[in-house]
């Protein structure tokens, strides 16, 4: 499905090149189609990001705190994560196994770096659902903290905000915590997921 994507990508900008009226030519004359072609091939090509994205490939156990209410004290549950690289190395891929409020939970996470936006892009979906949750976001200099941020409809109508803050502390450890607000109230401490790579 991305390789068709792609594909159409690509011939909508060959388009776009070749049939931009004389006027507007003058402006893109440095980039031909042949120009567009090679900038293309080389933002597809996996940098910095997707090796740390590398590092994190393997067996995980992880030990996760929710919490439902603020100031309760949160429920705690253990689980497993198999994380693999998908297409040459382009993107990082999740399988988590555990426990959430109490049930059996399972979830499918795919993680990128888009060369083009220069952003961290994850869809997660999970058995407690049947849509897709998307965050968006940045990294620290070093690349080893990312913060994300996104929204997903509530059955009331309201539509609740979150911020993730995914460390990766080395590569056999990494954290990612979870804020979420509803609207107009204040941010809180959803979920922390403690990372450690299986021996």
């Amino acid at each position: 499905m991305r390789l068709t994507i792609g594909a159409l990508t690509c011939l909508c900008l060959i388009l776009s090149v070749s049939t931009v009226p004389a006027k507007e030519k003058k402006h893109d004359k440095h980039m031909d189609q042949q120009a567009m072609m090679e900038l293309w091939k080389q933002m597809a090509v996996p940098g910095e990001p997707h090796k740390l994205f590398a590092s994190l490939a393997g067996s995980w156990t992880t030990t996760t705190k929710e919490w439902m209410e603020p100031g309760k004290p949160p429920t705690e549950a253990t689980g497993t994560a198999e994380m693999k690289m998908l297409l040459d190395g382009r993107f990082l891929y999740q399988e988590y196994n555990g426990q959430m409020m109490g049930q059996p939970f399972s979830g499918i996470g795919i993680d990128a770096y888009d060369n083009m936006t220069k952003k961290y892009r994850t869809i997660w979906m999970d058995s407690m659902g049947t849509g897709f949750f998307i965050m968006e976001g940045t990294a620290s200099a070093d690349g080893k903290t990312i913060t994300l941020h996104g929204s997903h409809p509530e059955p009331n109508g309201g539509k609740m905000t979150h911020r993730a803050v995914w460390k990766i502390v080395d590569n056999n450890s990494q954290t990612f915590d979870m804020y979420g607000a509803h609207k107009g109230d204040k941010e809180t401490k959803m979920m922390e997921i403690v990372y450690t790579r299986k021996p």
